[in-house]
């Protein structure tokens, strides 16, 4: 585990101990994102999708004695929410980690698939194509005992990992997530948490929306490289802090990275930022798809909190006062 990691997990401990966060959908209801995306493994990557994987991983309270479960939205493709190439022939893996390496292995929190990052202990998986039974509808892994998780200290609790793989086909899976404390309902485990290090998601339609990511940077951190692949110059991508108010990333066009660096100030130590994706008025494109992930001047890839640290933080305008010299 990086230094980076090491001091934002403490940080995490201390604003869990003064807050009750309730991170459990994935995305959460501040995140305003509509779903996360997939796409099956023959899918070209113009379609939004640069490795056909997503990892998210879930912190459990060390308090948290009742089992918990792990519930996806509409886990097949085909149907309502899914995006369509030629015909449904889609299919996506998803598989719960847990035990020892699920989160510590520096490959399980690598932002590319790449061989180990299905470290730990196999919990339970299940593959999905076209299925009218989970369309539109739940599937539920679990119950599960939380110390099925690996404790991590540092994060005062147990984490699990699941991961989602398109193995076939060319389609998209867009589905999302919910820790539960019941097998057949969204309720949240108090104080559970949710997290990534890349992101690839969908971007409402409608103009008027805008979603937003919340890293966390700290007191190490003096520079950040933002990387968004395929977003299209659909509109602006912006980021808000206590000290940015609306800097500029530079958007990637189809099938394409783009990347920036911006500036860490003293300010903005210790704080979550608010990246906000802005649709284009104009251009109103439909069905987009993006990556994104961020690193810090190290390289070292930054977690997104799906509910952000310290809050969502707001500007702070700063007024100075001059004194005029006496006659």
């Amino acid at each position: 585990m990086s230094k980076l990691q090491l001091s934002i997990n403490i940080l995490i401990i201390l604003f869990l101990h003064f807050f009750k966060l309730n991170a459990q959908p994935v995305p959460a209801e501040d995140e305003n994102i509509s779903f996360l995306v997939t796409f099956g493994a023959n899918a070209p990557k113009a379609y939004g999708d640069d490795d056909h994987c997503q990892v998210f991983f879930f912190s459990i309270p060390a308090t948290q004695v009742d089992p918990v479960y792990f519930r996806i939205f509409d886990p097949d493709t085909g149907g309502e929410n899914d995006e369509l190439f030629d015909y449904f022939d889609t299919q996506t893996r998803f598989s719960l980690y847990g035990g020892k390496g699920a989160y510590s292995n520096e490959a399980a929190q690598n932002i590319d698939p790449v061989s180990g990052f299905k470290s730990g202990y196999l919990l339970d998986t299940k593959t999905f194509g076209v299925s009218a039974k989970y369309d539109n509808n739940w599937f539920t892994f679990g119950p599960f005992n939380p110390k099925e998780g690996e404790f991590i200290e540092e994060l005062g609790g147990y984490v699990f990992k699941l991961i989602a793989e398109g193995i076939s086909g060319n389609d998209g899976n867009l589905y999302t997530y919910y820790l539960s404390t019941e097998g057949n309902l969204n309720k949240r485990v108090e104080g559970g948490n949710a997290f990534t290090f890349e992101y690839t998601f969908r971007l409402y339609d409608n103009p008027k929306e805008v979603s937003h990511l919340y890293p966390y940077v700290d007191e190490r951190v003096i520079s950040i490289k933002q990387h968004n692949f395929d977003h299209d110059n659909d509109g602006l991508i912006r980021v808000i802090s206590v000290a940015k108010n609306g800097v500029l990333f530079k958007s990637s066009r189809e099938g394409q990275w783009a990347t920036s660096t911006h500036e860490i100030y003293k300010e903005e130590h210790n704080t979550s930022l608010d990246i906000q994706f802005i649709k284009s008025q104009k251009q109103k494109k439909l069905n987009n798809n993006i990556v994104f992930y961020m690193t810090n001047q190290y390289g070292e890839s930054l977690p997104f909190y799906t509910i952000p640290i310290g809050g969502v933080p707001k500007f702070k305008y700063k007024i100075t006062v001059k004194r005029k010299g006496r006659n």
